[in-house]
């Protein structure tokens, strides 16, 4: 900065330096020819003949010299306007150049043009991949509802191939209506005028309820579930919560294979609580992993329509826990499992009543979740 304060001084100084030189130099130019056409002859006339003539010289170079300056200021604001109509029209692949124009009063006027379109051409390449990923996602089921109707119109179907098609088409129907629920969900969250009413709250209790809520999906797989909840109180949206909460487990029970274990556990940490959904399922790819919280992202691309989702859930996750200041992470290896970890602020750090102890809650439920699954025929 100090530096740009000096070369701004020198600037000046030279600009100064060369008016005046320029001056002198007009001057010189009237006095001489003032001379040579030795007029007037009253001393003070002549004077006076000399400095009219000095300003008109003077004159007549800043017009010459302003043309050429005039003429490279409207190219550069017909750049301007030809790149904003471009931008207009929907084609933001606009790069201004510097060159020529480095002076310091356009440079930051083109730098930001050119941010812009580059942002609107990014901003441009994610609708159309959204549009695209939308598209195919939507045509999936679409295609298998119009053709499973198509072959119920044969008459010679049995019963049972019957039944079987329509399970198809209620299947497909349903897919179609839990993608449309989350793209509304993920489009609000967008917005930022989704609703959000940050409350304190229970989070230990909150986790217990939902993991309790699911025992008929990890008791049908004959899951291991187990719970450490440490008595945690948090200011959160308890709805928006419940849907990152219902979203981890329900991915750790689809991935999950029958026999397997899941653990929840939630701990405070300093000034922030961890939470984390440790399963022992099919795990992740490494290379998988930095695209899981892209939108429309499988990391098994063979997902069947009986297991695979929409690829936006771990994306409505990510979404939640940024507007709740946290962040999520995931760590897993194939076949070992995977582990989703959430961070979260603490806003309230005070210990329960001694009327709702939640450690042996926990312990209560970590017992009870493993003898349902045990005693499980």
């Amino acid at each position: 900065m100090k530096h740009k304060g000096i070369w701004m001084k020198l600037k000046v100084a030279f600009f100064m330096l060369l008016v005046i030189s320029v001056l002198s130099l007009c001057w010189t130019a009237a006095y001489f020819l003032i001379r040579w056409l030795e007029w007037p002859h009253v001393p003070l006339a002549r004077q006076l003949a000399v400095s009219i003539a000095g300003f008109f010289i003077f004159g007549l170079l800043i017009s010459i010299m302003s043309r050429f300056g005039r003429r490279r200021e409207m190219e550069f604001y017909q750049s301007i306007i030809d790149a904003f109509r471009k931008i207009a029209r929907g084609d933001f692949n606009v790069s201004l150049p510097l060159e020529g124009f480095d002076n310091g009063r356009f440079t930051d006027i083109i730098k930001s043009i050119n941010d812009m379109a580059a942002d609107l051409n990014k901003l441009e390449s994610m609708r159309q991949e959204f549009i695209s990923n939308v598209s195919h996602e939507i045509q999936s089921p679409l295609t298998s509802i119009s053709g499973f109707a198509r072959v119920l119109k044969k008459k010679e179907l049995t019963t049972e191939e019957r039944e079987h098609y329509l399970d198809i088409i209620e299947q497909e129907s349903v897919r179609l209506s839990r993608l449309s629920e989350n793209m509304l969900r993920l489009a609000s969250l967008d917005s930022e005028k989704h609703p959000f009413h940050p409350v304190p709250m229970r989070l230990d209790k909150q986790l217990q309820q939902l993991i309790l809520a699911c025992e008929p999906q990890w008791l049908d797989k004959d899951l291991d579930m187990s719970a450490e909840l440490s008595p945690v109180t948090i200011d959160a949206d308890p709805d928006l919560l419940s849907q990152v909460w219902v979203n981890l487990i329900h991915n750790a029970i689809k991935f999950t294979p029958r026999g397997g274990a899941i653990q929840v556990r939630l701990e405070a940490e300093g000034g922030q609580v961890c939470i984390m959904v440790e399963d022992s399922g099919i795990g992740i790819s490494e290379e998988d992993q930095a695209h899981i919280f892209d939108r429309f992202y499988k990391a098994d691309k063979s997902r069947t329509r009986s297991g695979g989702g929409s690829g936006l859930g771990l994306s409505i996750i990510q979404k939640i826990v940024q507007m709740h200041q946290g962040s999520v992470t995931a760590i897993s290896q194939l076949g070992e499992g995977t582990t989703m970890t959430v961070r979260l602020p603490v806003a309230i750090a005070a210990d329960p009543a001694p009327a709702q102890p939640a450690a042996p809650a926990s312990a209560k439920t970590r017992r009870a979740f493993r003898t349902a699954s045990k005693d499980k025929p």
